[in-house]
């Protein structure tokens, strides 16, 4: 999920700066405001990228703590299969019995903790995996929080193309303020 920077906002901010030049007040306002519709893109286009790389590091430890996971339950077969034996022999009686028997418990109080560790890990495993599907939602969020700014770049130029048209401007401004609020939505 690697995330490149648009060109296409700086394009407009450069069709902006030479607008900005012509003298026309308005005009000059609207090239300030792609201006900064394109550093709060940019802005938003970051935190995005945060997100993402967020998301993977969860993903990544998850991952990890699943492998633990699947260790820790093969060494608890492991030790209930030890435990079985000893008890097996130990129920067959003879002179050993009494050590078999120590050893079946001994095993079977191995297992459990092993068991309460696994368990633990589990529990880990979810939590990471909570957090980047956390991470993940609000990049999804930024994400169109980012392309609804660059719509408003585009449409807000609109006004310099047609020499001072005030409803794109108006337009632009609407569509960049549900994107700032969008954006701001994904950290509640």
């Amino acid at each position: 999920m690697s995330h490149e920077p648009p060109q296409e906002p700086f394009e407009h901010a450069e069709h902006a700066e030479h607008a900005a030049h012509s003298g026309a007040p308005f005009l000059q306002i609207v090239s300030v405001t792609i201006a900064i519709l394109a550093v709060v893109a940019a802005t938003i286009g970051s935190l995005e990228s945060f997100e993402t790389a967020a998301a993977l590091k969860k993903q990544s430890e998850a991952n990890l703590l699943q492998n633990k996971t699947s260790d820790q339950w093969a060494f608890y077969q492991a030790k209930s299969i030890k435990k079985g034996l000893y008890s097996v022999a130990a129920s067959q009686g003879g002179a050993q019995a009494a050590q078999q028997t120590a050893e079946a418990k001994r095993y079977d109080a191995e297992a459990r903790e092993i068991e309460t560790k696994a368990r633990e890990l589990e529990q880990e495993v979810d939590a990471h995996l909570h957090e980047a599907e956390h991470h993940e939602h609000r990049h999804h969020i930024l994400t169109m929080a980012e392309t609804l700014l660059h719509a408003a770049i585009a449409i807000t130029t609109i006004a310099i193309v047609t020499r001072g048209r005030r409803w794109p401007w108006f337009t632009g401004l609407a569509l960049a303020a549900a994107g700032v609020a969008m954006a701001g939505w994904s950290y509640l």
